[in-house]
């Protein structure tokens, strides 16, 4: 019977906050931004939590929920590097581990009993570890499966341990809101509660060819989470062996519309920075370039152009990227940017022999470059077309630099 262990970091980012200046500790901070800006909330202290802010909500709704609040924009790099320190720690606890995202992982603990004990005695010597050598708080949840796991560390939060017993899982999730399921947003709660499920038990005793009618493969999938079972789509891959990404992307929205074309095309240059140290990353070619424009009134576009041969330089894509800005843009004000690549591959294709040395050249040069940003950060080196930017790392971004996807960097 497989263990799996869900480690979620506590209010990580507001956690890390207080760590670095102590005075923030028992107060209500949110991190993410400021106020009046249209960005959502990152994380929230639990003393903003108690009034209703949480994340992924509106900086201006969490300010009137909780105008006492100390908001901050956040360091995305401190956050980087305690995450890494993290996963140090795991690595010395099941050499299978899954970084979920900065904050979150999952560990195969299957096989470690006689290195760390039994399930639970393992998840608090985990708990303890992290907590003495980071300084922070985690919630881990141990169950069968990775889905059961992560709902565990949910409800073992703020700071605790639960571990679901092999052959409760159903047990376990039945009584839970169907929300608590992973991946079940809004529009997939408001088919299930048409179909009178509210609890999870509800969904495990639907039939599951009606649940394939009304959500096809998706439906499927849900009626073996019901039971507990780890079912579709990220979850069909063991743990470490996670697909590679199919698309990579960043954007940007401005606090304020803009249509200064310096604004806009040095912040499209530092987006297109971002995807390519993130395709290099992950070893990876795109082909395909995609700009995203969302004009003032809401109105969004997007346009593409497929490359003859795939690329992870920043030089290349930002030609392709302001091309496409310079044919598409109307003038008119500019709510949010974005650049994103597709048509990924492990290899370029094939070039000819001058093109092939200087790709080399290119990746030998950007290879350094991203070694100077692990060591002194992401903005420690930038392209000239992106530094007439006011552009800001969001706290909630995936970033580059994740601890886990730095081995999938190949060397040349």
């Amino acid at each position: 019977m497989p263990t799996i262990f869900h480690l979620d970091m506590d209010a990580f980012f507001v956690s890390v906050e207080q760590l670095f200046d102590p005075s923030l500790k028992g107060k209500a901070v949110v991190v993410g931004g400021r106020p009046e800006e249209r960005g959502v909330v990152a994380a929230a202290s639990y003393e903003a939590r108690k009034f209703g802010v949480h994340s992924a909500m509106p900086l201006r709704t969490a300010a009137q929920l909780c105008p006492h609040a100390i908001f901050l924009e956040g360091h995305p790099e401190r956050y980087r590097e305690v995450s890494a320190q993290v996963y140090e720690i795991l690595k010395e606890f099941s050499p299978k581990v899954e970084i979920a995202s900065i904050d979150e992982a999952y560990l195969d603990m299957t096989g470690t009993e006689r290195l760390h004990g039994p399930p639970l005695k393992a998840a608090h010597a985990l708990h303890e570890t992290i907590k003495r050598r980071t300084g922070l708080n985690c919630s881990i949840g141990v169950a069968a499966s990775r889905l059961v796991a992560k709902v565990a560390s949910d409800l073992a939060k703020p700071n605790g341990v639960l571990w679901v017993l092999p052959g409760a899982e159903a047990r376990f999730l039945a009584p839970l809101e169907v929300r608590r399921i992973p991946g079940v947003g809004r529009a997939t709660e408001q088919v299930l509660l048409r179909l009178g499920v509210r609890r999870v038990g509800d969904l495990a005793r639907l039939d599951e060819s009606l649940l394939e009618r009304k959500l096809g493969k998706w439906g499927l999938a849900l009626a073996g989470k019901a039971r507990g079972l780890d079912a579709g789509g990220w979850y069909d891959a063991e743990i470490g062996s996670a697909e590679e990404p199919k698309s990579i992307s960043h954007e940007h929205t401005f606090g304020k519309d803009t249509d200064e074309a310096e604004v806009l095309e040095a912040t499209l240059a530092r987006l297109t920075q971002m995807v390519a140290r993130r395709l290099r990353e992950h070893a990876l070619y795109a082909r395909t370039v995609t700009l995203k424009l969302r004009y003032a009134d809401f109105c969004t576009i997007t346009r593409s152009r497929t490359l003859e041969h795939g690329t992870r330089v920043d030089a290349v894509l930002l030609a392709e990227v302001r091309s496409l800005f310079k044919r598409n843009w109307n003038g008119k004000r500019v709510r949010l940017v974005g650049v994103s690549v597709s048509s990924l591959a492990p290899a370029p294709g094939q070039l000819g022999l001058l093109d092939e040395d200087q790709r080399r050249r290119w990746e030998q040069a950007l290879a350094a470059v991203d070694r100077l940003r692990d060591k002194f950060g992401e903005s420690s080196v930038s392209l000239a077309a992106s530094l007439g930017s006011a552009f800001r790392e969001r706290a909630h971004e995936n970033p580059a630099g994740l601890p886990g996807k730095r081995g999938r960097r190949k060397p040349d």
